[in-house]
């Protein structure tokens, strides 16, 4: 192990990060200092962009100079993410969600669109309930883990029967804020560690650079439960206020073992429509099936065709 290896983080920037195309901004919010970068101009719609775990703004480059055409988009680094504070046992989606309350009322200080992706996608769910009146206008969820990324979900597989183990895999040899930094290591041990539905995931011989803008305990939150203890996500999904778009992605269902591989089942996606009907607010369920997690990322045009179709059905 290399001694670099266990510095990745704000404190080290030089060993961290990379540069991008677009400026990065900070803005004080209180309990963290929140990185991001923008484009389009401000007479167009607002649109907030929340980055699925382990993602940072920048997974949205390829979709944003078409973004730009339509919308002022606002692309975030979360706390535990990208240049933005880490923040030790605070990763919760309540105080992520009033993170980006804050971001709202300080930065973008009109109603906005939302829409995130994976864990994001989570954090676009909570803004459509929980955020104040009249600052979301209309949330896209993409591919969320609704259900799914829960210890003890209300319908389906819970997170340890998903990506889970992968997350305690990394809290457990990188250590909060990359405190242990053991890569080397953990790419020894991830046969023995890995239930066998996991074991084919590659691991690189050297962390990604979206790993080392990620903190580890981000995973350990997750893993633990912790990261919504006080956001079931039944209750929040009965709160919803705005209208929805939700796409669901690539996803298999092992019947044998209960091992789900993706987001979220399709039994989960239908609780979720479920749910949202039960609160009064207009859902649309678009199914990918043979689309990665991140349609944004790996097809940023069908992305933006499906993010402006909606918007443009809407009647807000």
């Amino acid at each position: 192990m290399t001694q670099h290896r266990s510095r990745y983080g704000p404190h080290n920037p030089d060993e961290t990060y990379v540069g991008h195309a677009l400026s990065e901004q900070l803005v004080d919010l209180g309990e963290v200092r929140m990185n991001y970068a923008t484009v389009g101009d401000d007479s167009s719609p607002a649109l907030l962009l929340i980055p699925g775990q382990t993602e940072s703004w920048w997974g949205y480059e390829a979709a944003m100079p078409r973004l730009a055409e339509h919308f002022q988009a606002f692309a975030v680094d979360l706390r535990g993410q990208g240049r933005s504070t880490r923040t030790p046992g605070r990763y919760t989606l309540d105080n992520m969600g009033n993170d980006l309350v804050r971001f709202i009322d300080a930065v973008i200080r009109r109603p906005t669109y939302v829409s995130g992706l994976s864990s994001g996608g989570v954090l676009s769910a909570w803004l459509s309930a929980y955020a104040k009146p009249g600052q979301v206008v209309a949330a896209l969820y993409e591919d969320p883990p609704l259900f799914a990324s829960e210890v003890r979900p209300a319908v389906g597989p819970g997170i340890r029967q998903c990506i889970g183990p992968i997350f305690d895999l990394w809290s457990s040899y990188l250590g909060d804020q990359w405190s242990i930094g053991a890569w080397d290591a953990m790419r020894e041990s991830a046969p023995d560690r890995l239930p066998e539905w996991l074991k084919g995931i590659p691991i690189p011989e050297e962390p990604p650079q979206n790993l080392k803008e990620y903190d580890p305990e981000w995973g350990r939150s997750f893993w633990t439960g912790t990261v919504a203890a006080s956001c079931d996500h039944e209750r929040m999904l009965r709160s919803v206020k705005v209208p929805v778009l939700l796409t669901h992605h690539l996803r298999i269902t092992n019947d044998a073992t209960g091992f789900l591989f993706g987001a979220m089942s399709d039994q989960q996606a239908q609780r979720a429509q479920d749910l949202l009907r039960t609160a009064g607010v207009s859902v649309e369920y678009r199914s990918f099936p043979d689309v990665g997690h991140s349609m944004h990322g790996d097809k940023p045009d069908l992305y933006v065709d499906t993010l402006l179709a909606w918007v443009q059905s809407l009647d807000v």
